[in-house]
């Protein structure tokens, strides 16, 4: 793992150098800029920048005409903002009408930690999950974000992407190319299957060093794309590790840990756990202590992982 980079810098920057060969895309925020970091995209493109204000169902509906005339919009703001104000027009003017929209919600899970309850994004993945058209990707690190933004402009329909602010170290391969519906195996493993997306690829890593050192190999998988998901990775896991750990910054409910266990439960079921918010509101204070709260660490891995094993 190599040094600790925030993820919102490679989308901007990514967004910005896109700009500059497709002039089909722009930015719409709600008065997020410097959250956002579009600064640098506001100053270079300020034609193709639109700032609606603290108007989220706005947003998206300006978003949706954009899209209508030709445009490519990549509609920033805060993810507990992004998803939660505007799901009506999220629901009818992007999944029901197909538009080409990317929704990049910044600051996800509880990475807004000491704001509390009413700025922690714990739901948007299962929201998002359940819109028709709809699909989700959830970067590990800068170097994915950067690939999935770069996929993101070729790819034609509704997209959410989940943007951390938490630094996180590179654990992507640097020449590593996005696939869309595709798990990133990042270490092999026979006796279990860690399967983890956003800030929580780099501490499943974490866990299966600390578990290599009890005798136990943990397969990790990164699934930063989780609609499509890659049925084909967990299907396998199931069949050949002793059981599958999931691990996400959302409630336990309607996220990555409902989908994995959406498809084992009909193809080869298997003992799980799944790693969370256990459906409550998270309390406030720092993101790093809401992880260690939630057990949302290494070492919560691990123990989740030994648990699970004695249990069988």
């Amino acid at each position: 793992m190599r040094g600790l980079c925030d993820c919102r810098d490679a989308y901007s920057k990514t967004l910005e150098e896109m700009a500059q060969s497709d002039e089909r895309i722009v930015a719409v925020v709600n008065d997020s800029v410097s959250s956002a970091k579009l600064k640098g995209f506001q100053a270079r493109y300020p034609e193709r920048f639109f700032n609606v204000g603290i108007a989220e169902q706005n947003m998206v509906g300006v978003s949706a005409g954009l899209a209508n005339g030709g445009k490519i919009p990549y509609v920033c703001g805060a993810a507990c903002f992004i998803t939660a104000r505007a799901m009506e027009q999220i629901k009818v003017d992007l999944g029901y009408s197909n538009h080409n929209v990317r929704l990049v919600g910044i600051s996800s899970g509880m990475a807004y930690g000491e704001l509390g309850p009413t700025h922690h994004s714990i739901e948007d993945v299962g929201w998002m999950r359940i819109i028709p058209n709809m699909t989700i990707v959830v970067p590990a690190d800068a170097v994915e974000t950067r690939a999935a933004m770069e996929y993101s402009r070729t790819y034609v329909g509704p997209m959410f992407l989940r943007i951390s602010r938490l630094p996180v170290p590179d654990v992507t391969p640097a020449a590593g190319r996005f696939e869309l519906g595709k798990a990133v195996r990042l270490r092999e493993g026979k006796d279990v299957t860690l399967m983890a997306n956003g800030v929580m690829v780099c501490r499943a890593l974490q866990a299966a060093e600390l578990l290599a050192q009890a005798g136990i190999e943990a397969r990790v998988e990164n699934m930063s794309s989780v609609k499509p998901i890659d049925r084909v990775a967990i299907e396998d896991a199931a069949r050949n590790t002793g059981g599958i750990v999931t691990a996400e910054e959302h409630s336990i409910y309607g996220g990555l840990g409902g989908a994995v266990a959406e498809i084992v439960v009909q193809t080869h079921p298997v003992k799980m756990r799944i790693l969370g918010v256990p459906g409550v509101f998270a309390p406030t204070g720092s993101a790093e202590f809401l992880l260690e709260h939630f057990g949302l660490t290494a070492e919560g891995i691990r123990t989740a992982v030994v648990e699970l094993l004695a249990s069988r």
